[in-house]
């Protein structure tokens, strides 16, 4: 979903800089001279990515985004105008361009998770957490976005929290994560039913098994 962007905010700061200056020459090495434009999308993961470093330290806590004035350094870095990175954070969902929780709980609502009952899921973030889709809340922990399709159609209903799946939901087991989360106990991520991947919840199959089930004759 397309996300808030005030570049004059009273919260964005006056100044950025990257904290290890080896990371972005690493960065840089990846593409051949005079195609620096390219490192945009990895400078600004790393400058998102800084952010969020700081904000586990912060009092109250807070999650990765990108001020305007780390997109200024990293025009500056790969000599383009400021637009030009603008509009790539703008145009990628990944990017957060306005100060978040320290976990960014990111709910899929699109077909498959929607059939599975991500409805519930969602509500009962919302319930828990005393905010709506797209709050933070107060303390700084959480705050819940809706986003399309994450790709873990098969686990549905999932949320992404950070840079993590949690899959196979329930609303029991949606509030249980919140919980942990809030209280830094360690989760498991992935399914919260125990698929392994996105094999069947039965089990393992083969085609060959299934013939035997059906009484199909096997080629030889």
């Amino acid at each position: 979903m397309k996300k808030h962007v005030d570049l004059t905010a009273a919260y964005q700061p006056k100044d950025f800089s990257f904290r290890d200056m080896s990371q972005v020459a690493e960065i840089l090495s990846r593409y051949p001279k005079g195609k620096q434009r390219s490192a945009t999308m990895p400078l600004l993961d790393l400058a998102q990515r800084q952010v969020a470093q700081d904000g586990a330290l912060a009092n109250p806590p807070y999650g990765g985004w990108i001020p305007r004035a780390a997109m200024d350094k990293i025009a500056e870095i790969v000599d383009v105008p400021p637009i030009k990175v603008y509009e790539v954070a703008t145009f990628y969902s990944m990017y957060n361009l306005e100060p978040v929780g320290k976990y960014l709980v990111q709910m899929c609502t699109t077909t498959p998770c929607m059939l599975c009952g991500s409805g519930d899921i969602v509500k009962t973030c919302e319930d828990h957490l005393g905010i709506h889709m797209g709050e933070s809340t107060k303390d700084g922990l959480f705050t819940i976005v809706e986003v399309e399709c994450l790709g873990a159609c098969v686990n549905a209903p999932m949320v992404q929290v950070n840079d993590d799946y949690f899959e196979d939901l329930t609303p029991e087991s949606m509030k249980q994560l919140l919980v942990d989360l809030k209280d830094g106990k360690d989760v498991t991520i992935g399914s919260q039913k125990g698929r392994r991947t996105s094999m069947a919840l039965s089990g393992t199959t083969t085609l060959l098994d299934q013939a035997d089930k059906l009484g199909v004759k096997k080629a030889i």
